[in-house]
């Protein structure tokens, strides 16, 4: 490759870069519509404060096994969110032994808004196998 085009292909990067960093930071990325083989999550309070934004989320991977032996089902992790948002501690409260430890590896990852108290949240993902 020529030094000429080895140029063109960084400046064509280069600009793709700062296109996709400015539609981010300004908020003009759409939302794709859910993958059905992508477990979904969905929160709820226990705490008698109001819900905590989540500023990270993570998708748990969905099991490879458990792809393979057709499981699907709900799993669902009490969570507790320390002041400064990361996730303190899990408690599996259901689900099915095959998709727990990918939900709570992903949970783990989640970061909170930051609040003055600790918070308590009962978190569910969802993992249907959309073959």
């Amino acid at each position: 490759m020529s030094l000429g085009m080895s140029r063109y292909w960084a400046v064509c990067l280069a600009m793709i870069f700062v296109f996709a960093a400015g539609a981010v930071a300004s908020g003009q990325v759409q939302a794709q519509a859910p993958d059905p083989a992508q477990p979904q999550a969905v929160t709820q309070t226990q705490s008698p404060e109001k819900e905590r934004k989540i500023r990270t989320k993570v998708a748990p991977l969905y099991p490879e096994l458990a792809k393979k032996m057709n499981v699907s089902g709900a799993v669902k992790i009490q969570i507790i969110v320390s002041p400064n948002g990361t996730v303190k501690s899990t408690r599996i409260v259901g689900g099915h032994p095959l998709l727990i430890d990918s939900a709570v590896d992903a949970v783990k990852k989640w970061k909170y808004e930051p609040a003055a108290a600790e918070t308590t949240q009962l978190v569910e993902f969802r993992f249907t196998n959309g073959q």
